[in-house]
């Protein structure tokens, strides 16, 4: 699926002394294509995750459109926006987001048993096999608070990609994680591209360039091509 970015911008009000208007991104224009790994970096507070969510779902633009083909997702109201995300957009959020009462095949699972499986059994399957790719097979049975930080963000990463969305967003996918894991997950990252997912990588990671297909950069607001 190819998404586009047309003219998209966010101001944010901050109560202070007056009314102060705060540009976290000034208008964008940028394509993020089918099949292809996508890289945006920048130094922290340019813009970079406010412009993620906004191409996500999560957050809706002052100004311009968020196409997914020929679709403006911020077009749809709420329930219709969110059952889209749920079938079509998986997540990786900075931040640990883990539900600590959910083992970590459940936490995997979570979407799957908000809105009910159908199959039980070949969910669990696969969130399994995504656990072997991960690095996180014994894990299965434990809670969160028995993982460490880039366990967590393992489990994290298979859980946006436990209902094969056509669309992946990771921000900062790679946080927490020893040079031997960023590896791996950079590499699962492209190799899910090749297989036809539109991924975004928002990124410090120095070597993430060399598995990009796209690469920008953003400061203050603004978005360059490299």
């Amino acid at each position: 699926m190819i998404i586009t970015g047309n003219n998209v911008s966010k101001e944010f009000i901050r109560q202070g002394k007056g009314t102060n208007r705060f540009v976290a991104v000034k208008q964008t224009q940028i394509r993020i294509e089918e099949g292809k790994l996508t890289l945006l970096t920048g130094r922290s507070g340019s813009g970079k995750s406010t412009l993620l969510n906004m191409l996500a779902g999560l957050l809706a633009p002052t100004s311009g459109t968020v196409m997914y083909g020929d679709d403006d997702i911020y077009s749809l109201d709420d329930e219709k926006l969110s059952a889209f995300r749920m079938e079509n957009i998986g997540v990786i959020p900075q931040g640990q987001t883990a539900v600590g009462t959910l083992t970590v095949i459940e936490n995997i699972c979570l979407s799957y048993m908000l809105k009910g499986a159908d199959d039980r059994a070949s969910v669990y399957s696969y969130a399994r096999e995504l656990m072997a790719r991960f690095g996180i097979p014994e894990l299965e049975n434990e809670l969160p608070s028995a993982l460490s930080g880039g366990e967590l963000r393992r489990m994290a990463i298979a859980r946006a990609m436990i209902r094969k969305p056509g669309v992946i967003f990771a921000d900062e996918p790679t946080c927490d994680l020893d040079d031997e894991n960023t590896e791996l997950v950079l590499k699962i990252l492209k190799n899910t591209a090749e297989n036809g997912t539109s991924v975004f990588v928002v990124s410090h990671e120095k070597d993430a360039a060399q598995y990009a297909d796209f690469c920008y950069s953003m400061n203050a607001g603004e978005i360059s091509a490299l």
